[in-house]
């Protein structure tokens, strides 16, 4: 069988853990060679040998995706490697929980250019490789609480729902370029920053994990859900889809406004 992104490049921020990990490896199997980016080079070229054992290609770049010579090496060292750009995945995040009486000046900074910059950045390399070979797909990692607020996390709010309208913006900029930008609002998911979370928060991480399932569908997700969610995206399959923000989050936005 041919897979879903069978001769396609795509590079994928954050790509050493959680939701990154998944989507790389799902990616791969699907067909793509794949550009791992992540700050944690132990656990990225573990990402990348995972691939290659199991007949996959990839690269692990490590890159603080929050500076512009890093994205531009990223961008410049996977076209070397693999001809072209077909599939940007935003994944990087951070999560601070602290409400903005509570969070330090330079913990909002760092959210803020993690989460949004770092889009913007990485973006701004693959889009014009994109224009020129005839399309592709962006897709960013944004969040539920992107579209409706959640508590003690004013700055990760903030930054999710910059993502969403950033995404809006870019797809109506560069459709015609036939390039698409989508994002997805993942729910709570069962990632080391979900555990992380509680750990910030002071609560234990068993009862904070119980009250992160309390939804329509009882659980938390899992990062390979998410991967799913980003690989329809990416694919063919969704050749008509761009400017939306797809919420995969087990119903927990479905009683909100």
């Amino acid at each position: 069988m041919v897979g879903k992104l069978q001769s396609k490049t795509a590079i994928i921020t954050g790509g050493a853990g959680g939701i990154g990990r998944a989507t790389a490896l799902l990616f791969a199997r699907e067909g793509a060679a794949v550009s791992v980016v992540d700050l944690s080079q132990e656990a990225g070229l573990e990402v990348v040998r995972e691939i290659s054992a199991s007949g996959g290609q990839a690269i692990f770049e490590r890159a603080d995706v929050t500076c512009a010579a890093d994205c531009r090496l990223v961008v410049e060292r996977t076209v070397k490697e693999f001809g072209s750009v077909d599939v940007l995945f935003n994944n990087a995040g951070i999560i601070r929980r602290a409400s903005v009486l509570e969070i330090r000046e330079e913990e909002w900074d760092r959210v803020m250019t993690v989460n949004v910059k770092s889009v913007f950045l990485m973006s701004r390399e693959v889009i014009p490789i994109m224009a020129k070979t005839g399309g592709g797909s962006i897709v960013n990692t944004a969040s539920g609480w992107g579209l409706a607020g959640g508590n003690r996390a004013a700055a990760y709010c903030a930054s999710k729902g910059a993502v969403v309208l950033l995404t809006k913006a870019m797809a109506i900029d560069h459709g015609a370029q036939k390039i698409r930008v989508n994002c997805i609002c993942p729910g709570d998911i069962d990632t080391a920053m979900l555990r992380g979370e509680a750990r910030q928060l002071g609560e234990e991480e068993q009862r904070f994990l119980a009250d992160a399932a309390k939804r329509p569908l009882g659980r938390v997700g899992t990062p390979e859900e998410i991967a799913q969610a980003a690989l329809y995206l990416a694919s063919d399959a969704s050749s008509f889809v761009t400017g939306t923000a797809l919420v995969v989050d087990g119903g927990g936005l479905a009683g909100s406004g």
